[in-house]
């Protein structure tokens, strides 16, 4: 049995960005993931042991966020290889990681602007 779990638009706030004002001052991200995972186990057994822990997720995409990056790409990327290496064996099956920097600093009034990456074996 597949579940779809998102944790939709996490709150950060971070230093990414190619210039040092953003290194130094920092800025606003939101950060949605979805995961995909086989289930069956979890949903018979009602055993977080047996489970995705979403708990656990946000901690990994707070820890990946508190690394300096200069792009979002980079950021995406450190994600979703380390939501791989720590839910594989737990049955992640991919998903997908999005990043966005809210109102980014390019001279015009914008929301954000964001990265979105697949969650696989191989990034």
């Amino acid at each position: 049995m597949t579940a779809t779990i998102d944790l939709d638009d996490i709150e950060l706030y971070a230093y990414h960005g190619c210039y040092a004002e953003e290194h130094k001052v920092g800025g606003r991200f939101r950060v949605s993931v979805q995961l995909e995972v086989d289930a069956t186990q979890a949903a018979h057994t009602d055993d977080i042991s047996n489970a995705l822990n979403y708990v656990e997720a946000v901690e990994i995409v707070r820890g990946e966020m508190a690394q300096t990056s200069h792009l979002l790409e980079n950021v995406v990327m450190r994600i979703c290889n380390a939501l791989w290496r720590h839910f594989a064996a737990k049955g992640l099956q991919g998903g997908s990681v999005k990043v966005t920097k809210v109102a980014p600093p390019v001279g015009v009034q914008m929301k954000g602007v964001s990265v979105e990456m697949k969650i696989a074996k191989y990034l």
